[in-house]
This record gives structure tokens, C-alpha cells and sequence, in this order.
């Protein structure tokens, strides 16, 4: 009954009948994995998908020099590996946790014949791949088109609208990490940091950010440039 119900509370599943989640309840695996573990590397066949209830994971590209690209931070209710999965192929990228976590796997062989025999379970999968592929296509726009300081403040701003228009913020990722995510060395986003602090965009202690001017980071987001 604590799977079926933690499986409710997930965005993908959720409003599925109850019929539909017990159907759910019996392929799912259950796993707690530590921090620093691999979930799954770039090359694996897409056996399943995740679904992460606690913790946090990063999903990775690893360039031939061994530099570290974060494509996304995977939080409690999302789903991840998905896409390959439908498709049928290998897993285009690493992931790995950075704190111990709690995640859901569902088999890709039973979870296909479950919506084979209940095609209402994908409805809800799409509007979650809808709202992923234009994630990515931000993330893609940003590190081509952005300078650092713009791709900071589009960030911040994203967690502000996630935590309900809060003007104060903590990171739940390492500086390091959100370097890896927005494209940068963590010496040039303190300095960002540091610069967006002493204009009055925002306040910022150790983690927590508190925003000051949004109408500043809304340009800045936008292709804006710091004031000399």
C-alpha cells in the first residue's frame, strides 16, 4: 500500500484510477541507492525507466578530455530515462546520485505491455516528455546563445517560479554542480554571483539567494549585460 501510494504522488501517474496504480505497484522496483552511484551509464541499454521519489541525481555528458557536462538535476516526482526507453535504444547520457536516494524503476518490458492492455497510462507520460524536450531546448539556446550572467539569472529565476514566486531561494545543488549545469567554471560563478550581489540584483549568503530585482534578472535572462 506505501508503493501504490508513493506512486500516486508522482506527477507522471498522477489522477491514474486506483486499479491502474495497483497494476503499476506490481512491476515496480524499489531501490535506495547512496551517494555518488551510478544509476546508469551512457551506452546501457534502456532497460527501464526511473522515476525519483527522494533525493537527487545528475544526469551527465562526459567530454574525450573527461569534462563534465550536467544536463539536469533530477528532483523527488520526476521521471528520468525515459525517452530511450520507448525508443528502444541505449542511454544517451550518465546519471548518478548526489545524495542518497530513493527511486522507483519500472521494467521497460512490463511497463510496455501494462500500456499496451491501459493506453490512458501514456497520456500522462507525453505531457511530461512535451514539458522535458523544452527544457532541453532552453538548455540548448542558453549555452549557445547566453553569456554566463544570463543563463545565472534564467536559473534563478526558474527556481523562484518553481517554489511559487519565493524571492528567496537556496541552492539545492553544490556550486560546483550548478557550475557543470550552466556551462562554467565554479570560480566564474562566484565572481557572477559576486557582481549581481554588489548591483543589487540579489543578496546572496552561502546558499541562499535572496532576489532583489527581478525586472534586472528578467533582462539579464533575456540577453541583457551588466552596468559598467
Amino acid at each position: 500500500m506505501e508503493v501504490i501510494k508513493r506512486i500516486a504522488e508522482v506527477p507522471l501517474f498522477k489522477g491514474l484510477p486506483k486499479a491502474q496504480l495497483e497494476k503499476l505497484a506490481t512491476i515496480v522496483l524499489d531501490r535506495t541507492l547512496k551517494r555518488g552511484q551510478a544509476v546508469f551509464s551512457e551506452g546501457d541499454e534502456a532497460s527501464g525507466f526511473y522515476v525519483m521519489l527522494s533525493g537527487r541525481a545528475k544526469v551527465f555528458k562526459l567530454s574525450s578530455e573527461g569534462k563534465e557536462q550536467i544536463l539536469h538535476i533530477i528532483g523527488p516526482g520526476e521521471p528520468f530515462g525515459e525517452v530511450p526507453m520507448f525508443a528502444g535504444e541505449q542511454f544517451p547520457a550518465n546519471a548518478e546520485t548526489i545524495e542518497e536516494c530513493r527511486i522507483l524503476f519500472f521494467p521497460r518490458a512490463d511497463f510496455m505491455e501494462l500500456v499496451r492492455r491501459e493506453p490512458s497510462l501514456a497520456m500522462n507520460m507525453l505531457s511530461i516528455l512535451s514539458k522535458r524536450l523544452r527544457q532541453f531546448s532552453s538548455l540548448i539556446e542558453d549555452l549557445s546563445l547566453k553569456e554566463v550572467s544570463g543563463r545565472l539569472a534564467a536559473y534563478l529565476l526558474y527556481l523562484s517560479d518553481r517554489d511559487h514566486s519565493s524571492d528567496k531561494l537556496e541552492l539545492d545543488i553544490a556550486k560546483v554542480q550548478l557550475a557543470s549545469l550552466l556551462g562554467t567554471i565554479p570560480e566564474t560563478l562566484s565572481r557572477i554571483l559576486g557582481r549581481m550581489d554588489s548591483q543589487g540584483f540579489i543578496q546572496v549568503k552561502g546558499r541562499r539567494i535572496r532576489l532583489l530585482d527581478r525586472k534586472a534578472l528578467e533582462d539579464l535572462a533575456a540577453g541583457g549585460k551588466f552596468l559598467v
